[in-house]
């Protein structure tokens, strides 16, 4: 029967304790099975031949003929069962083991016992013993052979066929095979340890290199490793997503000539190793160079990363700055604010004051409110969080925004509609941003956008490859002026606003790599918030 080379044997029914890998383990009988035929064609050859003198066969010439023959035909009858495993390692190997014993103590005999020397051959076979079954087993065949010599000696005795008997030698070539049996035991378990430590380090080594393939696929940052020729030599997906390529490059230039470009410049100069490339797709992406050193070979590794990630940490960072700012000046403006309001509220009660001062009282208490109102808006950009984004199926996140903007605004009388152009969109966002930014668009367009002539629509609809949100109103627009100044903060061209937010929605926007806009939309006044399409967005491990 045949084994698996995947499984791992048991070669002796006594030692469950000691296994040799199965590939291993056939290696090395079909090594001592030509080790077997080796030496049975050497006693037929040596003793028909006879090249000079020789001790072989000298007692008994008829047994030795026979044995040696019956031995060699053996050998090469077993060819068929030991390379189409037509038997299980472990009957091969014993039975390769016992023949020796039988067919070596025989030839042993025929050739005038112990002393002939051809009983030493027996230690290869409890060698052989000890490396391919191992345990107990070798240790039962060393003392078979052990047994087999001094049965020899005592039938030999018996029969007064040689003039001397050989018991001592016998007795130290018995003690010589558990010798050799146990050292050959001990051998081949420690060769056991280290194969399989070999192993299990193998295995940690090829697991490794996954988990490192895995996580340089995954990287939303792009990598590309070339060599001197600038040629390609390793690269990731997100490189060739970053890069909008179908297909690996062979080098630099099927990429960009300005990325060649770059990279030569900063080959010239080390100091130079940030660049923003300009793609053939009139994209842009953001490269960083640097070395690499690997086998004595020079490479040089490119890191690509998304310009909207980057401008994402930079968006992070300048709130974080313009928040501390905001932070201190709202809470040195706040003070002193709280002391006007509560002096011209205690001024107003004052019995004697004419309806002219009361009127002036009137107009404190109302800038104060409104300069109570910026900092409040100022301060939300003071506790902007970092963006927590999530996927959001737009069809059923919108539903309910809109049915609390009716029922917010419920003097409009279903004043919000949701139109869907497309379906089963879903989008990267902080859903507590997108709700913020709804909120100042619609705000927006129920102040600006005439409601009274028709609801406020919200469309889903798609940009290229964008999920997009647009709020529709019926206001007359923005003019050409207006729009250029239409996102800076403390822009607005009512008395009663603060001018903050459409610049916080728009903030709260590049912050989750989302990007708001104004233009005219079907002849209508449209704001149009693009997000990231939640289907193609690799996350950053």
């Amino acid at each position: 029967m045949s084994i698996n080379q995947s499984d791992t044997i048991y070669p002796c029914p006594f030692s469950k304790d000691y296994g040799i890998p199965t590939r291993q383990a056939w290696l090395l009988l079909k090594i001592f099975f030509i080790y077997r035929f080796i030496s049975a064609s050497s006693f037929v050859i040596l003793f028909f031949l006879r090249f000079g003198p020789s001790s072989l066969g000298r007692h008994d010439m008829q047994l030795y003929q026979f044995t040696s023959l019956t031995y060699l035909a053996i050998s090469v009858l077993s060819v068929p069962f030991i390379f189409r495993r037509l038997l299980s390692y472990t009957n091969l190997a014993q039975l390769f083991i016992f023949t020796d014993i039988v067919f070596i103590t025989l030839l042993m005999h025929a050739s005038g016992g112990v002393g002939s020397g051809v009983g030493s051959l027996l230690a290869i076979s409890i060698a052989a013993a000890g490396l391919l079954i191992g345990g107990r087993c070798a240790l039962v065949f060393a003392a078979l052979a052990s047994l087999a010599v001094l049965a020899e000696e005592l039938y030999a005795m018996q029969t007064h066929a040689f003039d001397v008997a050989s018991f001592n030698y016998s007795g130290l070539l018995g003690i010589s095979f558990f010798a050799i049996a146990l050292i050959s035991v001990i051998l081949a378990q420690r060769v056991e340890q280290s194969a399989s430590l070999a192993r299990r380090q193998e295995q940690t080594i090829v697991r490794l290199e996954e988990l490192n393939r895995y996580i340089i696929q995954h990287l939303q940052s792009g990598i590309m490793i070339i060599d001197e020729r600038q040629s390609n030599v390793l690269n990731n997906q997100s490189a060739l997503r970053l890069l909008a390529l179908d297909e690996p490059p062979r080098c630099l230039t099927d990429v960009s000539p300005m990325l060649q470009q770059a990279f030569l410049i900063w080959l010239d100069n080390s100091e130079q190793d940030y660049a923003i490339i300009q793609l053939p797709n009139r994209g842009e992406v953001q490269v960083r160079f640097s070395r690499l050193l690997v086998d004595g070979e020079r490479l040089h590794m490119l890191l690509f990363e998304d310009i909207g990630l980057y401008n994402q940490r930079l968006q992070q960072s300048k709130l974080a700055s313009l928040g501390r700012l905001t932070a201190s000046i709202a809470h040195e403006i706040r003070n002193p604010l709280s002391a006007i309001s509560h002096a011209s509220q205690l001024l107003s009660e004052t019995p004697e004051l004419k309806p002219q001062e009361l009127r002036l009282t009137e107009i404190i208490q109302t800038h104060c409110r409104r300069v109570n109102n910026i900092i409040e808006s100022i301060l939300q950009l003071s506790r902007r969080n970092a963006s927590q984004k999530q996927r959001i199926a737009l069809e059923q996140w919108l539903p309910a925004f809109v049915q609390e903007q009716n029922l917010h605004y419920a003097e409009q009388n279903d004043g919000f509609v949701l139109m869907l152009k497309q379906h089963g969109l879903n989008v990267l966002i902080d859903p507590g941003h997108l709700k913020q930014i709804l909120d100042n668009l619609c705000a927006n367009a129920v102040k600006y956008g005439k409601p009274e002539l028709g609801p406020i629509v919200l469309e889903v609809d798609r940009i290229g490859d964008q999920p997009c949100v647009r709020v529709i109103d019926n206001g007359e627009g923005i003019d050409q002026e207006g729009r250029l100044r239409l996102f800076e903060p403390f822009f607005t061209t009512s008395h009663q606003g603060t001018g903050l937010g459409l610049y916080i929605s728009r903030e709260l926007a590049e912050l989750n790599q989302a990007e708001l806009s104004y233009a005219k939309y079907l002849d209508k006044s449209c704001f149009t918030l693009a997000m990231a399409n939640a289907d193609n967005v690799v996350i950053e491990l």
